[in-house]
């Protein structure tokens, strides 16, 4: 499936299994963050925890108590996501092809 796709396609994708390899989920996630709605939301929720940042002077020096970053992508059954192919993804997406669903959209 991934052999007929050509740069520039829409592609959905959906989890129709959740690996049980840590590597496997973390390219799963990557490449959901590829999603245009889930960039928009992680660009958005990085400028708010800047702006909600508390900076503090200690030792006579700045220092920043941060948030942790929002979990946006996740790996879960049934998640799906639609995104742009292009080439540099393709070795990626042919090592979790067993996991996701691929459709041209």
């Amino acid at each position: 499936m991934i052999d007929t796709l050509n740069a520039g396609q829409t592609v959905t994708c959906t989890v129709e299994r959740v690996p049980n390899n840590k590597g496997a989920r973390d390219t799963i996630v990557r490449l959901m963050r590829r999603d245009p709605d889930i960039k928009r939301g992680l660009a958005r929720a990085q400028m708010l925890r800047r702006r909600r940042m508390n900076s503090y002077i200690r030792g006579n020096r700045m220092w920043h108590s941060r948030e942790k970053a929002a979990r946006i992508a996740r790996c879960e059954q049934g998640a799906s996501w639609t995104m742009p192919f292009t080439f540099d993804i393709s070795p990626d997406l042919a090592s979790v092809e067993q996991y996701l669903k691929v459709e041209k959209a």
